[in-house]
């Protein structure tokens, strides 16, 4: 299973990440009460939890303390995500995003059902912030300090996250 990737740059209020969004499209058949219980176990087995049941918010926002991990166990929506100049993308139910820090996410529109199982790696706790100027430069602090996770929510060790962002960190490492 392979994720799509979405690069999403800083522009200015929204710092976004380096490392890509990462979109696993119908990744899981279970729906409803069903499909939100397979994937609280899931990122449990693979050390993503702090878990949460509900939908996105309708306003640009990020976490500059930890990624997250967002999986679609009910309804669809359009997300707009890495603020107003990022992308727009539709998800349903079997789909599981993986947000790196810093990269905003907004709910433009959704079906009424729409619902997501929230989790982060080794149950980090987060922060919310909006784009403020008076957040940076502390958020940008804060990502670069965020550590990799050990396991990708939906693989594990190995596959997905852990190959993709590290070979990333590792290409951004011999840059410098």
């Amino acid at each position: 299973m392979q994720p799509k990737k979405l690069y999403l740059e800083d522009d200015g209020s929204i710092p976004n990440n380096k490392l890509p969004l990462l979109l696993y499209r119908n990744a899981f058949s279970k729906r409803g009460p069903a499909g939100a219980r397979w994937l609280e176990e899931q990122f449990h087995q693979h050390n993503w939890t702090n878990a949460w049941k509900n939908g996105v918010f309708n306003y640009h926002h990020y976490h500059s303390t930890s990624h997250e991990v967002l999986g679609v166990y009910s309804g669809s929506a359009k997300l707009h995500l890495g603020g107003e100049q990022g992308q727009k993308v539709d998800v349903q139910a079997g789909d599981v995003i993986i947000i790196p820090a810093g990269v905003a996410h907004k709910n433009l529109g959704s079906s009424r059902d729409f619902r997501v199982v929230g989790a982060y790696p080794d149950g980090n706790s987060y922060d919310l912030k909006t784009g403020k100027e008076s957040e940076r430069p502390q958020a940008d602090k804060n990502i670069a300090a965020v550590p990799m996770p050990s396991a990708d929510p939906l693989l594990g060790q190995s596959g997905g996250l852990t190959e993709i962002w590290s070979n990333i960190k590792s290409e951004l490492k011999d840059k410098i």
